[in-house]
């Protein structure tokens, strides 16, 4: 228990310090919440998404040398020789292009939706760019700020990174394609031949694999490494040890051989390292440095020793081996919260914490925290920010196996079906999107919670397996509460598409019947239903909770048991006797239409 006393401590002061405020009104708190960093020399240029701004600091002397506001929401950076590039994902995908020895901004050029993760070619002269929502990176010309190719990848890129030779473009996807019900169901990382242009593979992970996020490229350009989480989605979730419900990995890949080498766990076996984040190789290659957001750690590997006990390990034992890497790294416990980026400089690594808008600086040789950063003042902690914490946080989950974030990434899915004790055990349900839970009652595919606010402490109790005070939960809902719909990526300015206005007309009609059990405002009348979509392991008696069609976009696959793949099967495969909607006698232009103006929602 002795490496969650700092974040005790830390959680005390901020609960002490909302409380001390929350009877004076003031302003709403500004946090910055660091999300990325690059660097140039000795300088570190750090992305804050909710500051608004990128932030350039001396790591010699840990000082702020500029702080440049940007719009919208930053959340990718790059830096080169002259200029750095921040990419922002809202209201529409771009990046800001800076000269980083002024910090005035040169220009915008427009990306896609959900830009992120900003990779400079080698020559300087192209920007590679992950388009989230498009399930694309984009090529970018900076001296036109054309982009000039759009390569189709997986679901959701939101990682990327290049070979020394700039040959090689790798990409991490974040969730799994495809049904849930599937025999393997994982996200995979794609590789991009940049000599050609094209998708080279998409190199699948081991089943269970979600929430993909930094990946980095040993100097020698042979291997690529990203975090993930391994979801053991086939067992029911009755407990949590030795990761029998989520472990936390590393998966390496062969990028010449394209391919998997193998993918090692990052737990101990009593002790979970979960939500793990950004990856960072040493200049030499020798040291791995990846953070575990969820539990505030960053784990030193020692990258020699790892590849040579794979070389020699049965490569089917791997996966599962929670000592397998416990000779060769040290797990350190950071000063802040919510370790999302890491950089490495000389014999440091720089770590920056979302949550508590800072770095900690930990020395490589001795795995010993040697300073801090505050990249800010310290503000007021609202209820909504400290819920969203709370979300994020496994160190209140028994053992740090997991947060709230693991099964539900951005509070939406992670592709899974899971065999929640909540409606018996053998029927898996899949993992569902929380944004306007609190308005949507009941909850759970068989509406087995009244409301959100009793699926948020029940989740607490027999998911995290944790006891926690009633203000916790109450600072969830908050957090939850707050969320928004993020934009169609269908839509065209805002708008809907002549396709999408069609479909809408559709929808609307009586002959089809979508609108009688989704109306406009919510997309639902909050009631349950026998659509004709049981499965095997459903019982005759079930009835399934009518979802919001809110943002369906983005939170497929679809229906109770994930077995839909695209809303298209819903009205198609899946709607036999036409008891979900009156869509047999459609056309497929009709259909493609009906489905674009769901998308679009």
């Amino acid at each position: 228990m002795k490496k969650f006393t700092m974040w005790s401590i830390v959680v005390i002061s901020m609960v002490l310090a909302f409380t001390a405020t929350a009877k004076t009104p003031v302003p709403a708190p500004k946090y910055l919440s660091p999300c990325a960093m690059a660097q140039s020399g000795k300088v570190l240029y750090i992305a804050c998404t909710t500051g608004k701004k990128a932030l350039c600091v001396d790591s010699a002397s840990g000082k702020i040398v500029k702080s440049i506001a940007v719009a919208g929401n930053p959340n990718g950076i790059a830096a080169g020789n002259a200029q750095l590039y921040v990419t922002c994902d809202l209201p529409s995908g771009f990046v800001c292009v800076i000269d980083a020895k002024t910090g005035k901004i040169v220009k915008t050029i427009k990306a896609g939706s959900g830009a992120c993760a900003p990779v400079l070619a080698g020559n300087g002269k192209k920007l590679y760019v992950c388009n989230r929502f498009l399930n694309e990176v984009a090529f970018i010309d900076l001296a036109t700020g054309k982009t000039t190719s759009r390569i189709a990848v997986k679901r959701e890129p939101i990682g990327a990174a290049i070979t020394p030779d700039g040959k090689s473009l790798v990409v991490s996807n974040l969730l799994p394609t495809g049904s849930a019900n599937a025999d393997v169901v994982a996200a995979c990382v794609s590789v991009i031949d940049t000599t050609t242009n094209k998708l080279a593979k998409n190199i699948q992970l081991p089943n269970g694999s979600t929430s993909l996020h930094g990946v980095a490229i040993s100097p020698d350009g042979k291997y690529a490494c990203v975090g993930h989480i391994v979801g053991r989605y086939s067992l029911p979730t009755t407990q949590l040890e030795r990761g029998w419900m989520n472990t936390n990995a590393m998966s390496i890949i062969d990028i010449g051989a394209r391919k998997l080498v193998n993918t090692v766990l990052l737990d101990d076996i009593d002790a979970g390292a979960a939500n793990p984040w950004a990856v960072a190789f040493s200049a030499d290659g020798k040291t791995i440095c990846i953070t575990s957001a969820g539990t505030h750690e960053l784990s030193i590997i020692d990258t020699q020793a790892m590849l040579a006990k794979l070389a020699k390990a049965n490569p089917d034992d791997v996966p599962n081996d929670l000592a397998f890497m416990s000779d060769i790294r040290k797990r350190v416990h950071v000063n802040g919260i919510g370790p999302r980026s890491v950089m490495v400089l000389g014999d440091n690594a720089y770590v920056g914490e979302y949550f508590s808008d800072s770095i900690s600086i930990v020395n490589l040789k001795d795995a010993v925290v040697r300073g801090s950063i505050a990249l800010g003042p310290k503000v007021a902690v609202s209820e909504q920010r400290k819920g969203e914490m709370l979300y994020s946080d496994a160190s209140i989950c028994f053992q740090g196996w997991q947060s709230c974030l693991s099964c539900h990434p951005d509070a939406r899915t992670d592709g899974l079906n899971w065999d929640l004790l909540n409606d018996g055990i053998g029927n898996p349900k899949n993992s569902r999107s929380m944004l306007l839970a609190h308005r949507t009652p009941p909850v759970m595919s068989l509406a087995v919670r009244d409301k959100a606010e009793t699926a948020v402490r029940s989740g607490i109790r027999f998911i995290l397996f944790a006891t926690r005070p009633e203000s916790d939960a109450k600072a969830i809902d908050a957090y939850l509460k707050s969320l928004t719909a993020y934009p169609s990526p269908r839509l065209a300015n805002g708008k809907l598409s002549a396709s999408a206005l069609r479909g809408k007309k559709l929808f609307m009609s009586e002959n089809v019947g979508c609108v009688s059990c989704h109306s406009s405002g919510l997309y639902t009348d909050l009631k349950s239903y026998d659509v004709g979509t049981k499965g095997e392991l459903d019982r005759e008696d079930h009835k399934f909770d009518n979802p919001t069609l809110v943002e369906v976009w983005r939170t497929g696959p679809y229906l109770h048991d994930g077995s839909a793949a695209s809303i298209k099967d819903v009205l198609t495969t899946h709607n036999k006797g036409n008891r979900h909607g009156n869509t047999s006698k459609l056309s497929k232009k009709q259909l493609d239409d009906l489905a674009e103006y769901v998308e679009s929602l």
